[in-house]
Order: structure tokens, then C-alpha cells, then sequence
């Protein structure tokens, strides 16, 4: 009898440690992903759209280069060069340039090699770059490792939901320590 209440309290010692962990990483991660740092929108030398689902984010990317924030729009491909839904994007006809590419890795850190040397060989100073919430501070720690000019990070519309910001926590944290480990471009 004693024995079985020593285990229930190292139990519920246990589970109060790891509801104390889950509270303090979850809100520790607030200001990262939930509600990371946003740029206002002003003119720059061209727009540049992180790839992934949700679309919404190059829709919002053609948006802001209709308005004329930019004279080109600068599009990552790595849903595939096969996804037939980019090519209203990468095909189309606009009053602004438009470029596709795959970025090589398919990851964050491909995106920006390819930004970089983009950025290089046409002389662009100040990007902004549209992603989703919870990749928009380590969108900007990364693409800040190969441009070195001024970023302006835009957030397109994000799922919700426990379950999706459960596995953003965990995807958006290991992506930085893969960041973290990697001190170059």
C-alpha cells in the first residue's frame, strides 16, 4: 500500500514536470511562432515567396507586386516543377517580372543560397519575403546568413488549430537547430 502511493506521487511528479515543460516551451515560443516579428510594407528591389502549401502565400506575393511594391517577384518552387498549380504563377503574364526556381536542397537553406546569389547578381539591397507564421523568425535568421541587406518579412494566412501549432512547435524548432548548426550559407 505504501509503495503504491510512493508511485502515484513520482508519477504525478512526472506528469506536473512535463505539463511545466510543455507550459514554458509553449510559451516561450509565443513571440517566435505565434506571433513573430512583422515588417511594414514599404518599396523594395524585389518580392520574394518561400515555397510550400498553403498557395495563399504566392497569391499574396502576386498581390504585393500588382500593387507595386516591387518590380520582381521572386518565386520558390519546391512544391515541384511537376505541380500543375504553379503554373499560374511561374507561367503566367504580368506588368512585372516574375522568376521561378527549385531551390537545391528543397529546404529553407536552399532558398536562401538561390536568394543570395539572385540578390548578388542584381544588386538588390531590401527583399521582402512572404512565408507563413510560424516560419517568419527562422525564414528571416536564415535568408539573414546569405543576404546581407535589409529583409521585410510578411506573414501569409496560417492554418489554426492545436494540432497544426503542435507540430509547428516541433518542425519550426528542429528546422532552428539544423539552422543553428549550419554557420554559413
Amino acid at each position: 500500500m505504501i509503495e503504491s502511493g510512493r508511485r502515484r506521487r513520482r508519477w504525478a511528479v512526472r506528469l506536473a514536470a512535463a505539463v511545466t515543460v510543455c507550459g514554458a516551451v509553449a510559451v516561450a515560443g509565443l513571440p517566435v511562432y505565434v506571433h513573430p516579428q512583422l515588417d511594414p510594407l514599404r518599396p523594395a528591389d524585389a518580392i520574394v515567396v518561400l515555397g510550400g502549401t498553403p498557395y495563399e502565400r504566392f497569391d499574396l506575393g502576386l498581390e504585393l507586386a500588382r500593387r507595386g511594391y516591387a518590380p520582381q517577384l521572386l518565386i520558390s518552387r519546391s512544391t515541384g516543377a511537376d505541380d500543375p498549380e504553379m503554373a499560374k504563377y511561374c507561367d503566367g503574364h504580368f506588368a512585372f517580372q516574375v522568376s521561378c526556381f527549385e531551390p537545391d536542397p528543397w529546404t529553407t537553406q536552399g532558398e536562401a543560397q538561390e536568394v543570395g546569389r539572385r540578390a548578388a547578381r542584381f544588386g538588390w539591397r531590401h527583399l521582402i519575403v512572404v512565408t507563413f507564421t510560424p516560419h517568419i523568425s527562422r525564414a528571416r535568421y536564415i535568408l539573414g546568413k546569405c543576404f546581407d541587406g535589409e529583409l521585410t518579412m510578411v506573414a501569409s494566412p496560417t492554418p489554426t488549430g492545436p494540432r497544426f501549432w503542435s507540430w509547428m512547435y516541433l518542425r519550426q524548432s528542429a528546422g532552428y537547430l539544423k539552422a543553428f548548426a549550419e554557420p554559413r550559407c
